[in-house]
């Protein structure tokens, strides 16, 4: 990952309310969420929660799909292993022994 992408993904979640969306999206999993539940579910107004998805999904953090009436999100998560794989990739200066309590992601 180019670190301009990290820095564009790591600003998109450097604001609670995106973070409660992606986390939200996190735990409902890869099938997505319709926007207007998630909005109800973290009780966010339908055109405040509509540019923090957009944000998200500029950053890469998500994918919208039309269904209908209605837009389901979900998490993308290979863009989460990618940030987690930029943030650790030197680690430990490659002495694996001293990176041994941390669960790397596998590389894809």
């Amino acid at each position: 990952m180019k670190q301009t992408l990290a820095i564009d993904a790591f600003s998109a979640l450097a604001h609670d309310t995106r973070l409660d969306i992606f986390r939200l999206l996190v735990k409902r999993g890869p099938m997505g969420t319709p926007a207007m539940e998630i909005g109800r579910l973290l009780d966010i107004k339908p055109s405040t929660l509509s540019g923090h998805l957009a944000t998200l999904k500029r950053a890469g953090l998500v994918s919208s799909e039309r269904q209908h009436r209605k837009i389901q999100y979900a998490p993308r998560l290979e863009a989460v292993n990618g940030l987690v794989r930029f943030l650790l990739e030197d680690c430990c200066g490659g002495d694996e022994s001293a990176c041994a309590g941390i669960d790397l992601p596998a590389q894809t």
